[in-house]
């Protein structure tokens, strides 16, 4: 059995499932912050309109469309000053062949992302 991934590897796997998504519907990327508890975690255009989005790794069983409500307001604050508009980007990761063990190194692993819930 491989190492278990420490939270930053969960975030930044995390991230690059949403940047891949948020590449692939025209989103072009100004700012990336992949630092734990740093928000947002991308500032995005599109369209021209700036977009502010919160990334975090949920793990099982938590539900990856919960999000921490007074949080999320308080980068929407923050977004309202740039008329950005502020996204929450949930994705469960859990290990494939047992949900409750944690997610291994070069190990398989499901992924519960449904896409952004604007705030």
């Amino acid at each position: 059995m491989g190492r278990k991934l420490s939270e930053q590897e969960l975030h930044n796997l995390a991230m690059n499932i949403v940047g891949r998504e948020l590449e692939a519907d025209g989103f072009e990327f100004m700012a990336i912050n992949s630092k734990l508890k740093k928000n947002p975690q991308y500032v995005c255009l599109k369209e021209k309109h700036l977009h502010f989005i919160v990334v975090r790794n949920v793990a099982y069983p938590d539900n990856p469309k919960q999000y921490d409500k007074q949080l999320m307001q308080k980068v929407k604050d923050h977004a309202l000053k740039f008329e950005a508009k502020t996204y929450f980007a949930g994705v469960g990761l859990s290990n494939a062949s047992d949900q409750n063990e944690p997610v291994y190194l070069n190990e398989e692993y499901i992924v519960d992302y449904q896409g952004l819930i604007e705030i």
